[in-house]
């Protein structure tokens, strides 16, 4: 089962402010970029499609809670390594913990680290947006980091 990740980011112009500085809101987009990423290398997905009754298919992550701390500028063309950490699993939930470095600087002191807590959600019959289990191949795959 897996519990890390490391995604590879390389920050682009649009990223950045006039100063060519990484915007403050991109890391939340770079945290569930690797995220994603992550749930992919499983051979999953944050967004199931089908209509399956029981959630299997039928699903998605909401967001409830999202920080990031920032320690130093990211820059433009800067390759960041993304590190992404399950940090709890609950049967209907996941929370990641996330580290910026740059490229091969993993031993330096992180650029920046966040926290993400995504709940599974799927439609009920009546169309309403509920918490749901884990899909299952998620649930077998995904666990909590030591």
């Amino acid at each position: 089962m897996a519990s890390t990740y490391t995604h590879t980011h390389r920050v682009e112009f649009a990223e950045t402010d006039m100063a060519g500085i990484g915007h403050f809101s991109n890391f939340f987009r770079w945290m569930e970029q690797a995220e994603h990423a992550f749930l992919r290398s499983l051979g999953a997905t944050v967004h199931g499609r089908g209509a399956g009754k029981d959630g299997g298919d039928n699903y998605g992550f909401a967001r409830v809670h999202a920080e990031c701390d920032y320690r130093r500028p990211v820059r433009f063309e800067d390759v960041l390594e993304v590190r992404v950490r399950v940090l709890t699993k609950g049967s209907k939930s996941l929370e990641y913990g996330f580290t910026f470095h740059l490229e091969g600087q993993a031993e330096q002191p992180a650029l920046a680290s966040g926290r993400m807590k995504v709940v599974c959600v799927s439609f009920d019959a009546a169309g309403e947006l509920r918490a749901a289990d884990l899909p299952q191949p998620i649930a077998d795959l995904v666990e909590a980091a030591p």
